[in-house]
């Protein structure tokens, strides 16, 4: 992995590649970062596996699917666990980082009628990422270390973050509500290749 050229495409916004360009950065991998408009991705579709983005490019082999770039990048660079069990619990919180997730994206950008739209985005906030939130809280008080699994930043902190600072941050208020959430944010954001990748991260719409 070291040396393989990577590119990964995608949409001009953050959406479900974020979570894969936070994870390059905190690898302290280069890579290419190809974004299109909605007007362009007639052009790129053809080359993705399923017609569908983001898409991952290793050394010239298209692969696709969010959740399994996110996986693949994350044992590349050790932020996957150090066991079987602490594989399975990243797999449990990024499961559960995709339904909530997936419901978002399908409120803010899928829902054509205005009124249901508000009236779903209102039921979301108010419902939804409270319970979500609880859940996050309630397994970095488990873990008891400050991160989601074992003592070191793994997925599932950098999801979090992805939560905090990307697409969704608009609908998960992190209030004083969830303090150990909160913490957890700081020490990721606190991690020198993120903090970097933050402060120079191309602002979009999205």
């Amino acid at each position: 992995m070291a040396n393989a050229k990577i590119r990964l495409l995608y949409f001009d916004g953050k959406g479900r590649a974020e979570l894969a360009r936070l994870l390059l950065a905190a690898g302290g991998k280069k890579y290419e970062d190809v974004r299109f408009s909605m007007e362009d991705w007639p052009k790129f579709k053809p080359s993705t596996p399923y017609g569908q983005a983001p898409a991952l490019e290793v050394d010239g082999v298209m692969f696709a699917e969010s959740i399994a770039i996110s996986s693949f990048l994350a044992r590349e660079f050790n932020f996957y666990g150090k066991n079987n069990l602490e594989n399975f619990k990243i797999d449990e919180l990024v499961q559960l980082y995709n339904d909530y997730f997936t419901k978002a994206i399908d409120l803010m950008f899928h829902t054509n009628d205005t009124a249901k739209k508000n009236e779903g985005i209102k039921k979301f906030k108010e419902e939804d990422a409270p319970r979500y939130l609880g859940f996050l809280e309630a397994n970095l008080k488990k873990n008891g270390t400050g991160y989601f699994v074992g003592d070191s930043i793994t997925l599932a902190d950098i999801l979090a973050l992805d939560l905090n600072t990307g697409t969704m941050n608009s609908l998960l208020e992190i209030t004083d509500n969830y303090p150990l959430l909160k913490k957890n944010l700081e020490l990721v954001k606190g991690q020198d290749k993120i903090a970097a990748y933050l402060a120079s991260r191309k602002q979009t719409e999205w």
